[in-house]
C-alpha cells in the first residue's frame, strides 16, 4: 500500500507543543536550549514515517489522524560473557626415588590426576637441606617429562625433594617424599655370574692364550681380588683387568705352572661373594719307564711296561704298541689305544726276529718318543722241517728283434730330419747305424739316441750328398738284427721358378 507521510507530519507538529509545558511549565526556553527540545519530536517523526513505510500488504492500518504513534523500546546489550578462571592443576602422584648414587639422585612421579582447562605446562624440581626450609629449584625450564636426575650433589647430604606442576593458572600444591633422601649409592650385594663352562675343569695346552671373563654384579663398583691356590697370583705370569662389570684374567702363553685353582672375590662395604675355577694346563705325556719281554712261545710274545713318569698333567688315556722286524727295521702298530700295562702279540712268522716299542697317550695325543725293548724276539723253527721247492728260475734271454722298422724320408736340403725305429732284446742289444754300409760312429752331424728300446737317428741340416740307404743294426749274445730305409735330399725350389 501507498504511505500516508501528511498524517505523521501533522501528528509530530502537535505533540511538541502539548510536551513542551508539561516537561517544564515554569522556565522559558532559551535559543540554545530549544534545538535540542525540538530534536526528539523529529526523531519521534521519523521512527513513525519509516515504520509506515515499511509494511506491505496485509499489515495492520496506520493509525489515524489525531493519535500519537508510539516508538519500540530498545533491547539492552548482553554483557560479553567472562572467560574460565584459571586455575593450577592437582598435585603430582606416585613420587619415588628410581635411582641414587653417590652425587645425583633419580626420582620419577606420575601427571596430577586433575588437570583442567589451563592444561599442564610443565614441572618444577625443588630441594632442600634437612632441617631448613630453604627450597631451591634445580631445573631452570620447565620438566616436561616424569623423570628428572638431579646431579651435582655432595655425598652425604640429606635432602627434602618435591615436584609442583605449573601452568597458567599457576603452581600446583607439591608432593614431596616422605622422607629425606641420603645422597650416596645405594648398596647392592656383589654376585659373581661365573660362566657355566668355568664351573667344571677349565683344560688348556701349554703355549695357549688364556683369555677368561668373569662378569659379576654390585653397587658401589665392588673390589675385586684374586688368589691361587690361596695364596697371591704371580704378576709376572697372570694379568688382572677388573671394569665395573666383569674382570679378566689373561695368561699370554700359558705353563703348566699356571695349573691351580683361581678364586676371585667381589667385595662391596661388608658384603662379599666368592668364585673358583679350576684351570689345569696339560702336554704330551712321556715315554713308559720300560717295557719288557716276558715270554716267547710259539708265535707269539709277552710284553710288560710301566706308566711314564711324566703324564702331561693329565691321565694316560691309553699305550700304542709297534713290532719291527730285524731284518727290514720298518715299524708297523700292532695295538692302539691299549689300556692294559702288558700284552700278547700274536701271529708273528717264524724265523724272524722282533723288537717291541711302546708309546704313551693323553688327550694331547701320543708321546712323541717310545720306550723300546732291549733284548730282541726270535720265532724259532720248533718241529718242522721246511724244505723249499726247487724253483727254475725263468729264461728272459732273446735275440734283437725290432718291432717298429724304419720308414722311407724326403727331406729338403738345409732341413734336420730324424729315423725313428724300436728294438728289443735280452741282454739289452748294441744299436750301430750305418749309411751306405758304412758304420757312422760319432760323427757330430748326425745324433743318436737310444732310450728304452726307442732308437732314433738325427741328421742335422742334410746336404746334397747326405742322402741314401741309412741302416740300424742291433747285436747281442744270441745274434743281430738289422733294418734299412731310403733318405732322399731335394733341392729347395728357385725362387725365378716360382715367378714363371
Amino acid at each position: 500500500m501507498p504511505s500516508k507521510p501528511a498524517p505523521i507530519k501533522k501528528a509530530a507538529k502537535k505533540e511538541p507543543a502539548k510536551e513542551e509545558p508539561a516537561a517544564e511549565p515554569a522556565v522559558e526556553a532559551t535559543p540554545a536550549e530549544e534545538a535540542p527540545a525540538e530534536a526528539p519530536p523529529a526523531e519521534a517523526a521519523a521512527a513513525p514515517a519509516e515504520g509506515e513505510a515499511a509494511p506491505a500488504e496485509g499489515e495492520a492500518p496506520a493509525p489515524a489522524e489525531g493519535e500519537a504513534a508510539e516508538a519500540p523500546a530498545p533491547e539492552e546489550p548482553k554483557p560479553p560473557t567472562p572467560p574460565p578462571p584459571k586455575e593450577p592443576t592437582s598435585a603430582p602422584v606416585d613420587l619415588f626415588v628410581e635411582d641414587k648414587n653417590d652425587t645425583s639422585v633419580t626420582i620419577m612421579w606420575s601427571q596430577p590426576e586433575n588437570i583442567g582447562p589451563s592444561g599442564l605446562d610443565g614441572y618444577t624440581i625443588e630441594v632442600c637441606k634437612d632441617g631448613t626450609d630453604d627450597w631451591k629449584a634445580v631445573n631452570e625450564d620447565l620438566q616436561k617429562s616424569c623423570r628428572y636426575v638431579i646431579k651435582n650433589l655432595t655425598t652425604g647430604d640429606r635432602l627434602k625433594i618435591r615436584v609442583v606442576a605449573v601452568n597458567e593458572g599457576g603452581r600446583s600444591p607439591p608432593v614431596a617424599l616422605p622422607e629425606p633422601v641420603l645422597v650416596k649409592e645405594v648398596a647392592d650385594r656383589p654376585k659373581v655370574r661365573l660362566p657355566r663352562f668355568l664351573r667344571q675343569r677349565y683344560v688348556a695346552y701349554v703355549g695357549d692364550k688364556i683369555n677368561l671373563t668373569i662378569p659379576f654384579t654390585g653397587k658401589p663398583k665392588p673390589v675385586v681380588s684374586w688368589t691361587k691356590n690361596g695364596e697371591a697370583l704371580d704378576t709376572k705370569r697372570v694379568n688382572i683387568r677388573s671394569t665395573e662389570r666383569d674382570s679378566i684374567l689373561f695368561i699370554r702363553a700359558a705353563e703348566r705352572e699356571d695349573s691351580g685353582v683361581y678364586e676371585m672375590c667381589v667385595k662391596v662395604e661388608d658384603f662379599e661373594d666368592k668364585a673358583s675355577l679350576t684351570l689345569q694346563i696339560v702336554e704330551l705325556p712321556g715315554p713308559p719307564a720300560s717295557v719288557k719281554i716276558v715270554d716267547t712261545w710259539g708265535f707269539n710274545v709277552a710284553l710288560e711296561w710301566t706308566p711314564p713318569k711324566d703324564n702331561g698333567n693329565t691321565e694316560i688315556t691309553g699305550y700304542t704298541i709297534q713290532k719291527a722286524d730285524k731284518k727290514t727295521g720298518d715299524w708297523f702298530t700292532v695295538l692302539e689305544h691299549y689300556h692294559r700295562l702288558n700284552a700278547t702279540i700274536s701271529d708273528l712268522i717264524m724265523g724272524n726276529t722282533y723288537k717291541f716299542r711302546v708309546f704313551s697317550e693323553n688327550k694331547c695325543g701320543i708321546s712323541e718318543s717310545a720306550a723300546v725293548t732291549k733284548e730282541e724276539a726270535k720265532i724259532l723253527k720248533t718241529g718242522i722241517d721246511y724244505k723249499p721247492l726247487e724253483y727254475k728260475e725263468h729264461d728272459f734271454s732273446e735275440a734283437p728283434k725290432f718291432t717298429t722298422n724304419l720308414s722311407d724320408r724326403c727331406t729338403t736340403v738345409g732341413y734336420s730330419t730324424k729315423l725313428l725305429c724300436s728294438v728289443r732284446g735280452f741282454p739289452k742289444p748294441k744299436v750301430e747305424w750305418m749309411k751306405n754300409q758304412m758304420v757312422i760312429g760319432d760323427d757330430p752331424k748326425y745324433r743318436q739316441i737310444c732310450v728304452q728300446g726307442i732308437c732314433s737317428l738325427e741328421i742335422r741340416k742334410p746336404g746334397n750328398f747326405d742322402g741314401g740307404v741309412y741302416s740300424c743294426r742291433a747285436k747281442n749274445d744270441h745274434g743281430e738284427a738289422i733294418i734299412s730305409c731310403k733318405l732322399e735330399v731335394k733341392q729347395p725350389p728357385l725362387p725365378d721358378a716360382d715367378k714363371k
